[in-house]
């Protein structure tokens, strides 16, 4: 059965990091697509970041672009959401999910329609 958790969230001052990670059971993460999501208070979840399970690509947000990186450990079998630069925008509780078909692209709408949300894991960005 798939189960992913996250990790990772805490507190930051802006300009700081965080790496946030999706630890997965049941399945070979390497051959899905992964989406890194985010809910803020009063507003809908987002897609942030992505990596294919098709070749491996990723893609992310305008609003994170260039300050957050999305990376696959095929060892570990988890997928990793790297944060730098942080903003308080960034505020929010962050989760990971895996599109239910292996060798799926990277499709935020696709991929948050799959299964279960789980726990998340918060960060707050302040000062």
């Amino acid at each position: 059965q798939l189960q992913l958790v996250e990790s990772g969230g805490g507190w930051v001052q802006p300009g700081g990091s965080l790496r946030l990670s999706c630890a997965a059971s049941g399945i070979v993460l390497d051959s899905y697509a992964i989406g890194w999501f985010r809910q803020a208070p009063g507003k809908e979840r987002e897609g942030v970041s992505c990596i294919s399970g098709i070749d491996g690509s990723t893609y992310d947000a305008d609003s994170v672009k260039g300050r957050f990186t999305i990376a696959r450990d095929k060892v570990k079998n988890t997928v990793y959401l790297q944060m730098n630069n942080l903003k308080p925008e960034d505020t929010a509780v962050y989760y990971c999910k895996a599109d239910s078909t292996p060798y799926s692209p990277c499709v935020f709408g696709r991929i948050s329609g799959k299964g279960r949300w789980g726990q998340g894991t918060q960060v707050t960005v302040s000062s």
